[in-house]
C-alpha cells in the first residue's frame, strides 16, 4: 500500500510492527508516536468499526492527520497515555505501538537542531512549547551534570573531558549552534569515527532535553494499565538505552531486569509475556532503502 506521510517520516518495520499487533477489526488501538502517520495508516486499513487513537507532542505532526472518523490525534506526550485514554473512555485497548526516537522530518528540518548535518541553533525540542532547549543544557548545566549526561545518555568515553572543555569555552563565549559545539569538542572525536562521536553527543543532549528515558518508563508502566488481557504491545527502539528498558520491563516487570520470585519459586511482578526472545531487526533491503532503520530493534509482548 502507499503510505501517507512517508516524506515526513519513513516508517520502520511497517508491516512487521502492525502484524505484531494482531489487529482485531473491532478493536481499539493506540499509535503513541504518530509522526507522519505511516503506521497509523496501515492500522486503519485493517480496522473495521474499531478505532485508533494516536499521540504526538510535535505540532508539525498535526499536518498529517487522517481524515477518518475512526481516528483521533491527541497532541500530547505519550507519558500521559493513561489519563488521556481514560478521559476519552477508550480503556481498555487492544494494542499499543511505539516507534521511539526522532522522525525523519525532525532530522531533516535544520532549525529543529536534531541533526549533526546542519549548523543550526541548538534546540532539539520535540515539544516546541517547552522551555528547555539543548542550548540551555550546554550553556547553563554544571560540569558534573554535563559529564553525567554524556556518560549515561551518550555513552561517551571522554564524557568528563568533553564537559570540562564545554564549560571552559562557554565562559569565553556563549555556544549557540551545533556547528559551534562541534568546534568546541572536535579534538575529542576519535579519528575515522567522528560522526559516531557527534551522534552520541547529540543523542545525549536530545534525551536530556526531552526527558526521553523517563517518558519511556511512564509509557511502559501505563501500557500495562490500559491494555486488556491478551492485548499486544509493540515497541521499536533505536539505541541500547531504550532497548534495555523495554527488554527488562517486558521480561521481569521492572526496569532493573531482576526477576523476583515468591517462596515457592514462582515469578512475581510479571505483567507481560515477551513474544520476541531476540528483537526483530530490519532486513538488509529495508536498511538499504532507509538507512535510519539500521539500528532499529522491535520487541513484541502480550499483556498477562
Amino acid at each position: 500500500m502507499e503510505v501517507r506521510g512517508v516524506t515526513y517520516h519513513k516508517p520502520v518495520l511497517l508491516d512487521a510492527a502492525v502484524d505484531g499487533l494482531m489487529i482485531v477489526p473491532e478493536g481499539t488501538y493506540v499509535d503513541v508516536t504518530f509522526g507522519g502517520g505511516g503506521h497509523s495508516a496501515l492500522i486503519l486499513s485493517k480496522l473495521g468499526q474499531g478505532k485508533l487513537v494516536a499521540f504526538d507532542q510535535d505540532k508539525d505532526a498535526q499536518d498529517n492527520v487522517h481524515a477518518d472518523t475512526r481516528f483521533t490525534l491527541v497532541p500530547d506526550n505519550f507519558r500521559n497515555l493513561a489519563v488521556r485514554l481514560e478521559e476519552m473512555g477508550a480503556v481498555p485497548v487492544d494494542g499499543i505501538l511505539a516507534d521511539l526516537g526522532v522522525s525523519s522530518h525532525q532530522f531533516d528540518v535544520a532549525e529543529r537542531g536534531f541533526s549533526i548535518r546542519f549548523d543550526a541553533v541548538l534546540d532539539m525540542r520535540m515539544d516546541q512549547s517547552q522551555s528547555l532547549t539543548a542550548k540551555d543544557v550546554i550553556n547553563y548545566y554544571p560540569e558534573p551534570e554535563l559529564t553525567r549526561i554524556f556518560r549515561e545518555y551518550g555513552e561517551l568515553a571522554a564524557s568528563r573531558r568533553v564537559a570540562a572543555e564545554i564549560v571552559l569555552q562557554r565562559g569565553r563565549q556563549f555556544i549557540n549552534t551545533s556547528g559551534e559545539l562541534r568546534q568546541v569538542v572536535m579534538k575529542f572525536a576519535p579519528r575515522t569515527k567522528e560522526n559516531t562521536f557527534y551522534a552520541q553527543l547529540f543523542q545525549a543532549l536530545r534525551i536530556e532535553v526531552n526527558d526521553e528515558l523517563s517518558a519511556l518508563r511512564d509509557l511502559l508502566q501505563q501500557s500495562a494499565k490500559v491494555l486488556r488481557k491478551g492485548g499486544r504491545l509493540v515497541v521499536i527502539s533505536y539505541h541500547s538505552l531504550e532497548d534495555r528498558l523495554v527488554k527488562n520491563y517486558l521480561n521481569t516487570g521492572n526496569f532493573e531486569g531482576e526477576l523476583h520470585k515468591d517462596l515457592f519459586g514462582h515469578s512475581t511482578g510479571l505483567l507481560f509475556k515477551s513474544l520476541t526472545r531476540k528483537p526483530v531487526e530490519p532486513s538488509p533491503e529495508e536498511v538499504e532503502m532507509n538507512p535510519r532503520s539500521r539500528s532499529a530493534k522491535m520487541r513484541i509482548a502480550e499483556r498477562l
